[in-house]
């Protein structure tokens, strides 16, 4: 019987050290104090950091003064954005983010797209973050806003939008994915 309890102890240890080693602990919300753009976001974000300080100065501003083109917010829901995941990533120093970002959350709002399916990716100026959750993506420019289905990329915005409009941008995307499916069954 104690050789059972040994066995079984031994066998629990090793299990737990196993698992220990590779667990990994995901840290969201990391800020750091940079020496030339002052405080910087790095790596998985909320949307509620975003609303703290410094990064609600342009925020705030951005997503309140954006006026959203109704009619196309009304395409998306029925085309059920909410069914795609969204990835941003995003440089809390680049204008082009300060622009953006706070416009397509406005969207995501205004389509009650669900926070649990958005990731935010926040990086530095070489397009880093420190767990390199980036890296799948293969980022460039930001912001880059990559739309997905079923764990696959099916479109992305690249800094700005095409349309000129994010909302726009995202409803093409949508479509067109939709519309290479079809042909997929045509033939």
């Amino acid at each position: 019987m104690k050789k059972q309890v040994k066995s079984l102890l031994i066998l629990l240890a090793t299990t737990l050290a196993i698992y220990s080693c590779h667990a990994q602990k995901t840290v969201v919300n990391r800020e750091v104090d940079t020496t030339n753009d002052g405080k910087m976001l790095l790596g998985y974000q909320t949307k509620s950091q975003l609303l703290k300080e410094p990064y609600s100065d342009w925020y705030t501003k951005e997503h309140d003064e954006y006026k959203l083109d109704e009619a196309t917010i009304s395409a998306l829901k029925k085309a059920k954005l909410n069914s795609y995941g969204i990835t941003v990533v995003l440089g809390t120093w680049c204008s082009d983010s300060h622009r953006e970002v706070p416009r397509l959350m406005k969207i995501l709002e205004a389509t009650n797209y669900p926070e649990s399916k958005l990731k935010i990716v926040a990086v530095n100026r070489k397009k880093e973050s420190p767990g390199g959750e980036e890296g799948a993506w293969n980022i460039q420019r930001v912001p880059t806003v990559i739309v997905e289905k079923y764990g696959k990329e099916i479109g992305r915005v690249i800094e700005m939008p095409q349309t000129g409009f994010m909302e726009k941008d995202l409803l093409d995307i949508i479509k067109k994915s939709k519309t290479s499916v079809k042909d997929l069954f045509k033939n």
